[in-house]
């Protein structure tokens, strides 16, 4: 499993691909950036994201300042899904978050702060610094996460919008689909439900060593959003499914989700060492 985040929880994914499943993940697959941007297709994929917004709480949705998410994350192996782990993750937008697993009675606790972030293992009873590559895990988690899109953080990094097309979603069933292209050719396509305009899917492609031939490949990463109700004025995602290729490779399955709650500042910093770890 890799990022893909996500949906609200930027980068609970990522987080589950470095501790649990390791990251054969090379880098984002980039292409050439496109040169001419047609303003009607730019102005309809702004409509899409302003419908969305609406979809999912407009005003109480954009005043999310911070949420706290809980409940399992189950890794799929071969498309067979395994033992489910107990999360507890915390964001503060926007770039940290902390996430607890539990399984078996060990908890393992990474978090991320922007460029830096640390990790617990539980197993190990050990404090560590997180690796470049894991720091970049969380980064991309949050580029391609429905709440870049919507609140506008692409902007900073000369990002691009466009219209996408419609596509086939089931019976009776069209998506819209909004394109974000980076200055360095990264992309990510988002689908929204053309009847209620939610967030449908997030999909992008990857370069990753095969495991078993150690070569660099290209493939397909997909998230696919399910279960939308509505909390607080907000429409939360109860389940979010990741997949490679076409293969699921994990699934979310939020119990609970709130916002804006007093979270202390230290609930981020690195222990000075494991007996004052919280």
């Amino acid at each position: 499993m890799n990022t893909p985040k996500r949906f609200f929880l930027v980068g609970l994914l990522a987080v589950c691909a470095v501790i649990f499943l390791g990251s054969n993940v090379v880098e984002a697959q980039v292409g050439p950036p496109d040169s001419k941007v047609d303003p009607s297709s730019v102005a309809r994929a702004e409509k899409i994201i302003a419908r969305a917004i609406e979809a999912l709480g407009g005003p109480k949705y954009l005043n999310i300042g911070n949420v706290v998410g809980r409940g399992f994350y189950t890794p799929y192996l071969e498309g067979a899904s395994q033992v489910p782990i107990r999360f507890l993750d915390y964001i503060v937008y926007p770039d940290r978050e902390r996430t607890e697993f539990t399984s078996s009675g060990i908890r393992t606790i990474q978090t991320n702060v922007g460029d830096t972030g640390w990790t617990y293992d539980g197993a190990t009873k050990t404090l560590a610094d997180m690796k470049p590559g894991q720091i970049e895990d969380f980064k991309l988690g949050m580029r391609t996460s429905v709440d870049n899109l919507l609140r506008g953080w692409w902007r900073k990094e000369g990002g691009a919008i466009s219209y996408a097309g419609r596509r086939e979603a089931g019976l009776a069933k069209r998506n819209e689909t909004v394109r974000l292209t980076y200055p360095d050719g990264f992309w990510i396509e988002y689908e929204f439900g053309a009847q209620d305009g939610l967030p449908a899917k997030i999909i992008y492609t990857r370069s990753r060593k095969n495991s078993d031939t150690d070569e660099i490949e290209e493939v397909k990463e997909e998230d696919r959003i399910a279960r939308l109700i509505m909390i607080d004025g907000i429409a939360v995602p109860l389940v979010i499914d990741h997949f490679r290729e076409g293969i699921q490779t994990s699934r979310i399955n939020y119990e609970s989700v709130e916002y804006n709650l007093p979270l202390p500042e230290d609930l981020f910093a690195k222990p000075d060492n494991i007996k004052s770890l919280k």
